[in-house]
């Protein structure tokens, strides 16, 4: 612990703990020793009419927020409190406003504090950005320790080198008071006045600081004072208050405390009639005196639990986590007290029935942000019995909800009982049951169910639409790069390879907001390559499995990246567009069955999904347990343009599938850039040629369609214009080392250099070639090459020819990465424009493209390019091999108006450009 540099603090109460455990300490309290407690005062019934409230008091108090909790036991791996709770609104949003609304109400600053864990401090603070009054305060934080696991066989410290992070554990919120201490946080809050502290649960929204309580409590004289709660059948199994026999002493005990022939007096509300809510209230000043008193520690009672080192692995070694309880604390303070407060200070989360019922209309939102049961519920909630195992993960209750959640205001008692799916359409009321007992989910019918007992055991169920949970384990090495993951064929032929990748993708964005269930639609399409296919069937699937309604998949399987990124950000109405698009590419890789397989996802801008994303894939990829797939929705005929619609047994829902033509909205946005009367002049001189070379890839159909059928040429122009799944057994990279025939034609050799043309062949004026999915490019002059470095540079230095950039007050923003030359460094100083050096990754041009969206500068219109012959501009978030030719094109036909002057050739430009502005 030293070496974690833990505080003496923390060691110390570790120390109790363990020392508790290995003199073989139960931790059990016995109901012999104890007697219940009685006769507190009720804040509503008692004190409430009596109190004088006195918002002075306000200077002197802090509130702190436990914030440790993933939710683990939810299926959560992340900070509980991010749960949405209320429309989009999660626990910290409403903490947050909370504060925020307390503050302006009484015009006071109150202190806050959220005690965070080591599991919850990073994704907490980023996502309090959005709230900059709050995380302004550099004392926001208080940062829960950490305790080593201990090995249930030897009591030593558990070694686990798989991932030693799982050797330690957080201590429970006993914690508390170790961590004030041991950070300093206790004296500097003593030093500056504050005298008050009040605690409760980030997932308990109805904790908030309550000025009648604070008054009490600071006129009471107690040093630690316990909101409790009377005891229903709801609460039998949380902790309660009692009295220790033999010193009178007010204590909690917790049901990890109670031995097992104790647990029908434990249960039993009428003899413990009052729970511990965890909003505590703590003088800070006998709070150090009693750490004092007891040589530097606040000696809890251990509670010890059982576990494995690794929490999702059963058979990796048993491990004692040693926790305490910061409310059994009211045993170590002399004067401690408790006060019976109503249950509308109590609505946490700990378990899904509690987040389905706060989620309902039985609780609404007060203007401050805290959540308050409905008027007609006469102050009582429903009570909520959802199946343990159908609704034990937040991920199976959000499945059953994805139509929305059911009214339960006028609901008495609801009891779900297997996989049920239920929609904002579902009304219920009084006493009602609701059974599956089949093996598939069904469908709750919209309609109103009053003290009625539902079979849906028989009815129909979602026949090709259902979802079947695959068993699976986390394959190594699924950590996508900059352009998605790439590896042989063969590995994604492997078991559970693809799909594990494509549910960790579906839970990645679904983390980052993308809500797949709301209609719009999924992008599939690829390069063509061996094993598509067959990843597009499976993609499909697992998209129906996961809620996606509307899915889009080009023509024979066939999209282009650049293709990809203008269909998800141009295609269709507002409530189809896309959201995203599984891209099936390994770009210039080699294909074919002993080759390359490649798969990465585009977000709603149509670009790469950012690192944040794509590390959380990855993560989840580490942890997977299981994948989603419907086995027994039909294969998609991806030969024929047309939707298809594809319905439940049960009527109940259903996925539209779209097969569309897949070079229409690409080759649409390119002529809405580009003036393509100007170019088709240029291609109907007698004295200019070209020849592009698709490399057998999946350019080959665009370049039928925009240069022989829009531009008027003829279909000799073409190379390699037939896409083949192992891209006629060469390697599509647009290169001098590649691109064999185009290099060949052009009458260059594999340097660059001019090789002198054979008797009677004619070199065409200009030559180009693409790359397996069409970003790249490679541009040739009759017998010269054009660097990707220099060809950029050019571009820029003529955008204004390009009716795209001269529309819009022509080009304002351009970027290269760094290992890019910088010619187009010296264009930009000249044309005075703004010029970024970025990391490779087109990624990286994207973020400055939305710069604007983002709260920054505009740099729109921009041009951007790499020296991996990848030029583009923000017309998509993709760079565009068609875009960059269509370009150069432009500028030949600005040279080249004349009909009777003699052709400005692609090096008489190049060469002009570098007299110029320098090389």
């Amino acid at each position: 612990m030293r070496k974690e540099n833990l505080s003496d603090a923390a060691i110390a109460s570790f120390k109790n703990s363990y020392l508790a455990l290995v003199s073989g300490a139960s931790g059990i309290i016995a109901e012999s020793d104890i007697t219940p407690a009685a006769g507190f005062p009720h804040l509503e019934k008692d004190l409430k009419a009596k109190i004088k409230i006195n918002p002075e008091l306000l200077k002197e108090t802090v509130v702190l927020k436990l914030n440790g909790g993933l939710g683990t036991s939810m299926g959560l791996d992340k900070a509980k409190s991010l749960l949405p709770v209320k429309g989009k609104d999660t626990f910290l949003d409403l903490t947050a406003k909370q504060v925020m609304a307390f503050r302006q109400q009484f015009k006071s600053n109150v202190r806050f504090i959220l005690m965070n864990s080591f599991s919850t401090s990073s994704d907490t603070l980023s996502y309090l950005s959005k709230y900059p009054t709050l995380v302004a305060d550099p004392n926001l934080e208080l940062l829960q320790n950490k305790v080593p696991k201990v090995d249930a066989a030897t009591f030593a410290p558990v070694e686990w080198p798989t991932n030693r992070s799982q050797e330690w554990c957080p201590p429970g919120h006993g914690d508390l008071y170790a961590a004030l201490d041991g950070s300093g946080t206790l004296d500097r809050l003593l030093a500056d006045g504050v005298k008050y502290m009040f605690v409760s649960n980030s997932d308990n929204l109805g904790a908030t600081l309550d000025l009648s309580l604070l008054t009490y409590f600071a006129e009471s004289g107690s040093s630690f004072m316990v909101e409790c709660a009377e005891r229903t059948e709801a609460d039998k199994k949380g902790g309660h208050l009692a009295v220790r026999t033999s010193d009178g002493q007010l204590i909690l005990r917790e049901s990890a405390q109670c031995a097992k022939t104790d647990e029908a007096a434990f249960q039993d509300v009428t003899i413990h009639k009052y729970f511990n809510t965890n909003n505590l209230w703590v003088r800070l000043d006998k709070l150090k005196e009693a750490i004092r008193a007891a040589g530097g520690l606040i000696p809890l009672p251990m509670i010890k639990n059982g576990k494995t080192v690794d929490p999702k692995d059963s058979k990796s070694p048993a491990v004692w986590q040693l926790e305490t309880a910061m409310g059994a604390a009211i045993e170590c303070f002399t004067g401690s007290s408790a006060v019976v407060v109503p249950r509308t200070r109590f609505v946490p989360v700990k378990k899904c029935s509690d987040l389905f019922l706060l989620r309902s209309d039985t609780y609404v939102l007060t203007p401050d942000g805290t959540p308050a049961l409905a008027p007609s519920r006469n102050g009582t909630a429903p009570l909520i019995n959802l199946d343990d195992k159908a609704y034990k993960l937040v991920q199976q209750l959000e499945a059953a909800t994805k139509g929305g959640v059911p009214s339960l205001v006028g609901a008495d008692r609801v009891s779900i009982q297997g996989e049920v799916w239920l929609s904002s359409g579902v009304i219920v009321q009084g006493t009602t049951s609701i059974i599956n007992s089949s093996k598939e989910p069904k469908v709750l019918p919209k309609g109103i169910y009053k003290d009625a007992t539902i079979d849906l055991t028989s009815a129909p169920g979602l026949g090709a639409l259902r979802p079947t949970a695959v068993a699976t384990a986390p394959i190594p090495g699924q950590k996508p790069g900059t352009s998605g993951l790439r590896k042989k064929v063969v590995e994604f032929q492997s078991p559970h390879y693809l799909n594990n990748f494509v549910q960790a993708v579906f839970n990645a964005v679904a983390d980052f907001g993308t809500d797949v269930t709301l209609g719009g639609s999924l992008v599939i399409g690829g390069d063509g390559r061996y094993f598509n296919p067959e990843a597009i069937q499976i993609i499909t699937k697992m998209a129906v499995a996961n809620g996606v309604k509307r899915i889009m998949i080009a023509k024979d399987g066939l999209l282009s990246t650049p293709a990809a990124s203008a269909v998800i950000r141009e295609k269709g109405p507002v409530w189809q567009k896309a959201f995203g698009a599984f891209i099936l590419s390994a770009s210039h890789n080699p294909g074919g069955p002993t080759e390359d397989f490649g798969i990465k996802y585009n977000i709603e801008n149509g670009g790469p999904a950012p690192e944040k994303v794509t590390n959380a894939m990855y993560t989840y990829t580490t942890t997977l347990t299981s994948y989603k797939i419907a086995p027994d929705f039909p294969d998609v005929d991806v030969s024929k343009v047309g939707n298809t619609r594809v319905a439940s047994a049960d009527g109940s829902a259903g996925v539209v599938v779209t097969v569309f033509d897949g070079l229409e909205e690409h080759v649409k946005l390119l002529k809405s850039i580009f003036d393509f009367e100007a170019i088709k002049t240029l291609l109907a001189r007698k004295d200019f040629s070209f020849v592009y070379d698709s490399m057998s890839g999946v350019q080959g159909p665009y370049a039928r369609k925009v240069f022989c059928e829009e531009l008027g040429a003829s279909e000799k122009c073409l190379l390699n214009a037939v896409p083949k799944d192992d891209f006629g057994g060469g390697h599509a990279d647009p290169n001098l080392t590649y691109a064999h025939d185009l290099v060949h034609a052009m009458g260059v050799d594999a340097k660059g250099n001019p090789v002198e043309a054979k008797e009677g062949v004619v070199i065409p004026a200009f030559g180009a070639a693409a790359d397996g999915d069409a970003d790249r490019n490679m541009i040739l002059g009759r017998q010269f090459f054009v660097t990707p470095s220099d060809s950029l540079a050019i571009i820029v230095a003529h955008a204004d020819v390009i009716p795209f950039f001269r529309d819009q007050g022509g080009l304002k923003g351009v970027a290269r990465s760094m290992p890019t030359s910088g010619a187009v460094d010296l264009v930009a100083k000249r044309l005075n424009l703004s010029l970024f050096e970025t990391p490779t990754g087109w990624k990286f041009f994207g973020n400055l493209m939305d710069s604007r969206e983002m709260g920054g500068a505009n740099y729109t219109p921009f041009i951007c390019g790499e020296e991996s012959f990848g030029t583009g501009s923000d017309h998509v978030r993709e760079k565009d091999g068609m875009w960059a030719v269509l370009a150069w094109m432009s500028i030949l036909a600005h040279y080249n108006k004349e009909e009777g002057e003699p052709l400005v050739s692609v090096e008489s430009i190049v060469r002009e450009h570098w007299t110029t502005y320098g090389r």
